[in-house]
């Protein structure tokens, strides 16, 4: 294939370019006039999977021919000579057993780092160790660093890597998957140093950014019949800057580094590298002003120079689009129109992003249009189901159950999945009504078969409490103990009670999650004992390692790639996303071991290495037919710096007006204004007319026929609120945990205080502070009362407050009449309208001469006189009720005195004002009110006197509060 020289042989193909199509087209050219069997003798190695099926996609299209041999650049080892290797561990044995080493080292120096980077901690030591073994850094490299200035931070990380120096010892312990690579790597160097391949042997499309890769591209090149063809070589930079881009601490972020220091290493010139074809870049124009524009730091005064020596950039940019959004919502919903545009003229169009959020987002905006696109990097299988479910299954080790994460696993798809789905999803909904009902912050076994048999589920509620309700599992325990608890717990709640097959394992999900489970079994044994968190975190952390991705659903032509398979190409039209400073490029992630210049000094590749690769990946890109280069301005309310290389692109070309260049850059924008103002247009609601101010008058038979005296203030202040809950039967749903909020602190308190006064009547000695505090300890401080041990101590503290003031006034209360009814139940009727007032009085005491003196404790401010004369009425009302004999078994000759019993941060008692409004006027004024609700046009109205604009009513969202204000008239509308 090619003549015979002593120099390197050293091809690149020019950015924009279709590489693996230039490739071919290359092998193409050289094969030709050769018998068909030279193809197949040519090795052919290249950098990805996708890389390689692309070019086997271009040799079926034709001519037929045989193919060269593809290989990996993963796996280049001779088989034969593989069989003399140590066999290696999987990366997940690695994996736990450093796990297990750096635990016990937290163990031993908790103050090394804090437990909680138990799994971070190990991630991280294992990606320094294949860096290590990549790169060829021992352990003692490490050691001999000058660590002067950072003697704290390098003692403790020089703990960890003692750790792991054994396993840089072949001889110790069988290597890992990037030892074993290495291994096999220079045996076949070693094999091609005694006996090189006469057959042609070409490695494509790496830029050697490791160093083992680096060194068997040299060697390659080097091969009788070897040769290199590099992607995106810049032919339009000048040899002077090549011979600048020799340091890695200066120049590593430069696209082309990697290439400088190859050609360098391997004694050539960037001149003496050929072109592998003779197939054109789109735009030869774009690709000068894209090279001028990423020219390193230190000689951007060329810049001057060599800008005006640009052509017309009006034509070099024609194709490139600058999308500059408000947000990255408009930013998605931009690129999604553009995506449903080439769908729908069977373009192919790629979206190049590394940021993933913004991926997501366009993906669900193409839902819209059932366009499903084909992302590259697949749905984490911690985010499938099973993933998920498993996930859920593991916490339940670690804390008691509660309601939300019983409810979380019975809602689960797979959850009860093997039989009589429809059944298990009524009988959730109805253990979630009654949890929400009973307010059950921790579902224990007894009361859910209690349920159960009151709601003849009992087989059913027996599974749940089975199955969900086990204590927690304290202490360590040994990783495969907890796998098979996890598992089979998993596979009971996905049968039901039945205990038959579910869908857990089913589906290309179900599988790869019990491929990994079972991956995980069989490794087990070297991993570490650990706790319930340990267990679960680990297993969250090992799901997210793999990916799911389904090949037959997603659109053919639409596309989603990384950074890395921009090199493929294969598309029509490019859309460069996410081009803002920290998310392209990304900026480089902390290293806990070694600093920049540590790194630099070892050997190792230094942070801007991920950036130089990101240029390159950005420089390959922009050159295509069609691209897109699109940004959003703010991110999460903040101001975004743009792109390092986009920001140096629009420099560039507002400084060349005689190029036209601000005029190609306003056309660029130009273009992307287009489709911002559509995705504007998409996103902008239609137009609706406010809602008016609700004031529904149902039939007169429609309304409500009972009330209860605390419904009284709301049929005042805010009538609809009676409206929705009594006409329309619309109750609150409670939240499914309950909060400690004032209700339960007022029924609690009130439970205390009936208990202590109750206690005084049969002991009067119990008539103190120490007896009201007893009894505080004994409701409030019950853990199964309140669940919550802060609230418990809050709450205590609170009534503690006042338990002195109450003792003092309640000596005085029953001094005056003795307490006789608690909690007393009463009915009052107005025969004319069939209607009945309910009321529950707290407390009732009776004097000496009969007359009866109520008591109503609020927990809260009480009502002042005004707002009982006007709006809060409940104990008015009561009093009246008491005179018109509404509870049972008392006759009282008459009200002595109502008051309210506030217990309060400003404890005090407020009377009702009865000797303004007597008991007989009161009630006369209700049956007033009462008959004029009972009129067919009086409509129950919004809001219609709250004491504050602010305050909240439960149902301001069903009369649309908002779109309507209080000074607005009330839209009565008469119901049939």
């Amino acid at each position: 294939m090619f003549e015979p020289s002593a120099a390197p042989r050293v091809f690149a193909v020019a950015p924009g370019i279709d590489f693996p199509e230039a490739l071919v087209a290359g092998l193409r050219a050289r094969m030709e006039g050769q018998p068909p069997e030279a193809m197949a003798r040519v090795e052919l190695i290249v950098n990805t999977t996708r890389m390689a099926r692309r070019i086997r996609q271009i040799f079926d299209r034709g001519p037929a021919t045989l193919l060269p041999r593809i290989r990996l650049l993963s796996n280049v080892a001779d088989p034969i000579a593989l069989s003399h290797l140590p066999a290696p561990v999987s990366p997940l044995r690695r994996r736990l057993e450093l796990t297990g080493l750096v635990s016990g080292l937290l163990d031993a120096q908790p103050d090394l780092a804090p437990r909680t980077a138990l799994f971070d901690l190990a991630d991280s030591l294992a990606t320094l160790m294949d860096e290590m073994q990549d790169e060829g850094v021992s352990p003692e490299d490490i050691a001999a660093l000058d660590v002067s200035d950072e003697s704290g931070h390098w003692q403790r990380a020089l703990s960890f890597l003692n750790i792991v120096q054994r396993y840089f010892d072949s001889a110790e312990d069988a290597p890992d998957t990037t030892a074993f690579r290495r291994l096999a790597l220079k045996q076949r160097l070693s094999d091609w140093e005694v006996n090189p391949p006469s057959h042609p042997v070409i490695l494509a499309g790496s830029t050697g950014s490791r160093g083992g890769t680096n060194e068997l591209m040299r060697a390659v090149a080097r091969l009788p019949q070897g040769a290199l063809v590099l992607p995106g070589f810049d032919f339009d930079t000048p040899e002077s800057v090549w011979h600048g881009l020799t340091d890695a601490l200066a120049s590593e972020d430069h696209p082309q580094f990697r290439f400088a220091k190859l050609i360098n290493d391997l004694g050539m010139q960037a001149g003496e590298v050929l072109r592998w074809s003779g197939a054109e870049p789109p735009s030869a124009a774009r690709n000068r002003l894209i090279s001028l524009a990423l020219r390193p730091a230190p000689v951007t005064d060329q810049w001057r120079d060599e800008g005006p020596r640009l052509p017309d950039l009006i034509a070099a940019t024609e194709d490139l689009t600058l999308v500059e959004a408000a947000s990255q919502r408009d930013e998605a919903t931009a690129i999604a129109l553009r995506l449903r545009q080439a769908a729908e003229e069977g373009v192919t169009a790629a979206l190049i992003t590394p940021d993933r959020m913004l991926t997501r987002q366009v993906t669900a905006a193409l839902d819209r249009w059932n366009i499903l696109p084909d992302d590259s990097a697949g749905t984490p299988l911690q985010l499938s189901p099973p993933g998920r479910f498993l996930r859920h299954v593991s916490t339940l080790f670690q804390h008691d159950l509660t309601a939300e994460a019983l409810l979380t696993l019975l809602k689960h798809p797979l959850c009860h999945s093997g039989h009589d789905r429809g059944e298990h999803l009524r009988a959730t909904r109805e253990l979630e009504l009654h949890i929400r009902n009973t307010s059950w912050p921790y579902p224990r076994p007894e009361l859910i078969r209690a349920w159960g048999v009151a709601a003849e589920m009992e087989s059913w509620a027996n599974w749940v409490a089975d199955s969900f309700c086990q204590p927690p599992r304290r202490g360590k325990r040994a990783l495969s103990d907890w796998i098979e608890d996890h598992i089979a717990r998993a596979e009971a709640i996905a049968a039901g009670p039945q205990g038959e097959d579910s869908e857990l394992w089913k589906e290309a999900a179900g599988r790869k999650a019990r491929a990994v489970v079972e991956g995980l079994r069989e490794e087990a044994g070297f991993g570490t004992d650990l706790d319930a968190r340990d267990y679960g975190d680990l297993f969250a952390a090992i799901l997210q390692q793999h990916e799911l991705r389904d090949r037959d659903a997603p659109h053919p032509r639409i596309l989603i790639w990384g950074t890395l398979e921009a090199r493929v190409m294969g598309a029509d039209l490019l859309i460069l996303g996410g081009l803002n400073e920290g998310s392209w490029p990304e900026l480089p992630g902390a290293d806990p071991w070694l600093n920049r210049r540590m790194r630099h000094k070892a050997g190792l590749l230094v942070p801007e290495r991920r950036i130089g690769l990101a240029a390159h990946d950005f420089q390959q890109a922009v050159a295509a037919p069609q691209v897109w280069l699109t940004r959003a301005l703010k991110s999460d309310d903040a101001e975004t710096v743009p792109s390092r290389w986009l920001n140096r692109l629009m420099n560039l070309m507002n400084g060349l007006p005689d190029r036209c260049g601000p005029q190609a850059l306003a056309a660029m924008k130009a273009r992307g204004g287009h489709w911002l103002a559509l995705a504007r247009a998409l996103e902008k609601p239609q137009p609706s007319p406010p809602a008016t101010r609700p004031s529904p008058a149902p039939p007169v038979e429609a309304r409500p026929r009972s009330l209860s005296v605390t419904e009284i203030k709301h049929l005042i202040r805010d009538p609809f609120h009676i409206y929705a809950k009594r006409v329309l039967q619309l109750a609150p749903l409670n939240p499914l945990q309950r909060a400690p909020d004032a209700l339960l602190r007022g029924i609690l308190i009130h439970e205390v205080l009936e208990a202590f006064v109750k206690e005084s009547l049969s002991d009067p000695t119990q008539l103190t502070t120490e007896a009201l505090l007893r009894r505080t300890t004994a409701l409030i401080g019950d853990p199964e009362r309140v669940p919550y041990p802060t609230t418990r101590h809050l709450w205590q503290a609170r009534l503690g407050r006042v338990a002195e003031w109450f003792a003092e006034t309640e000596r005085a209360r029953q001094a005056i009449a003795r307490p006789a009814h608690f909690e007393i139940m009463g009915h009052a009727e107005i025969p004319a309208l069939r209607f009945t007032l309910r009321g529950k009085a707290d407390r009732i005491d009776i004097d000496d001469r009969g007359g009866a003196h109520l008591y109503d404790y609020k927990t809260g401010a009480a009502p002042t006189e005004s707002q009982q004369r006007h709006f809060d009425k409940q104990l008015l009302l009561e009093a009246a009720m008491v005179e018109r004999g509404a509870f049972k078994d008392l006759q009282p000759r008459h009200t002595e005195q109502a008051v309210f019993v506030s217990v309060s941060n400003n404890p005090r008692e407020v009377p009702a004002p009865l000797e303004e409004m007597p008991a007989q006027q009161v009630w006369a004024e209700f049956e007033t009110l009462m008959t004029r609700w009972f009129e067919p046009d009086r409509g129950y109205t919004a809001r219609a006197a709250l004491v504050r604009e602010k305050d909240l009513s439960e149902y301001d969202h069903l009369s649309r509060f908002g779109e309507w204000d209080v000074v607005d008239e009330a839209d009565r509308e008469v119901l049939e």
